[in-house]
């Protein structure tokens, strides 16, 4: 069973890691913002609203039934680009800026922790994720590269079944970080 100080340090660890996370993706968005395609950046998900308390997935919280703050896994970017032509450029910046976080605030975010989703300026349609691989497409069996339309647009990654959710992007639960 956790003791109390164990709760309060799981926490404030959890409410750090958001923190983290917000502060590394304005470095994110800084650098994508430097790409003329790139019209809007959007901040959604856990990491962009105030966390919830729930009994969480650590099998010592969730057998005492103990909650604490939501665990933000990764963060969520929307971003609409005017051609998704140069995502090769716009994955580039997303690790430029992750860089510069780590350099400038001692912030480690690894590239896969940043899901950048893909819109159509004007009908706010989702194209896609920005692939994280290096190489388009990757090759070697990546499973990921397999699904049907992958790699169609080069780092434009496409996942089987996914329907992406535009009432995460609502003012209230979202956070502009760029506007053109």
């Amino acid at each position: 069973m956790p003791s109390r100080a164990d709760i309060e340090s799981q926490n404030e660890y959890l409410l750090k890691v958001q923190r983290d996370f917000r502060l590394a993706v304005e470095f994110v968005a800084t650098a994508m913002s430097e790409i003329g395609a790139v019209g809007k950046i959007v901040l959604f998900g856990s990491v962009a609203r105030p966390l919830i308390k729930e009994v969480p997935r650590f099998s010592e919280y969730r057998r005492a039934g103990i909650a604490v703050w939501h665990e933000c896994r990764d963060v969520d970017l929307a971003v609409w680009v005017s051609s998704p032509e140069n995502l090769e450029a716009l994955r580039k910046a997303k690790i430029k800026g992750l860089k510069i976080a780590a350099e400038s605030k001692n912030i480690t975010v690894a590239d896969h922790q940043v899901d950048v989703f893909i819109l159509e300026p004007g009908t706010d349609s989702y194209l896609g994720r920005l692939c994280t691989f290096n190489k388009c497409p990757k090759g070697k069996g990546k499973i990921k590269c397999m699904a049907p339309g992958c790699g169609r647009v080069p780092f434009l990654q496409q996942i089987p079944d996914f329907h992406f959710a535009p009432d995460g992007l609502d003012e209230d639960v979202s956070t502009v970080l760029f506007e053109r």
